[in-house]
């Protein structure tokens, strides 16, 4: 890590009072300004506010909203919940994963998607739910799956 990082990530920790009590809001700071958290960073930060690196990295990975790598332009989530999964979801899964030659949590070389999953997307009537971006679709098939990633370039 170079200087100008340790510089920012002092600022960052400075910026929050009680850091210790705050890792979440400290954790979304970083990210903002990096785009995602990277190991050093996060040892960083563990080692300034007098906490383990397993702490932050077990809150860093429980919570989906945090990256730890560079995100795609473009984002899918993939529904886990129950109706999804009993609706062809792990289907759409591995579908996914074979087209773009990536697994969850990776983003393509290209930097075009990045993959997740999420417990549950709330769109149970319309299973299985996938969600590109802040785009919802619902009833998906394996075989639609190449037309609704088109749309994101």
């Amino acid at each position: 890590m170079n200087k100008k990082e340790k510089t920012i990530l002092d600022e960052i920790i400075s910026s929050i009072p009680n850091p210790i009590n705050s890792k979440i809001s400290l954790l979304q700071k970083v990210q903002a300004r990096f785009e995602y958290l990277k190991e050093e960073h996060m040892k960083y930060i563990a080692k300034s506010i007098g906490t383990s690196y397993t702490d932050i990295y077990g809150i860093a990975t429980f919570y989906s909203y945090f990256n730890l790598y560079p995100a795609g332009r473009h984002t899918i989530l993939i529904c886990e919940g129950t109706s999804c999964h009993v609706k062809g979801g792990q289907r759409i899964r591995k579908k996914l994963k074979d087209m773009l030659g990536i697994d969850i949590k990776e983003t393509t070389p290209d930097k075009r998607f990045s993959l997740k999953s999420i417990r549950c997307l709330g769109c149970c009537g319309i299973s299985p739910v996938i969600m590109v971006d802040k785009e919802t679709f619902g009833r998906v098939k394996p075989t639609a799956l190449e037309d609704i990633l088109s749309k994101f370039k």
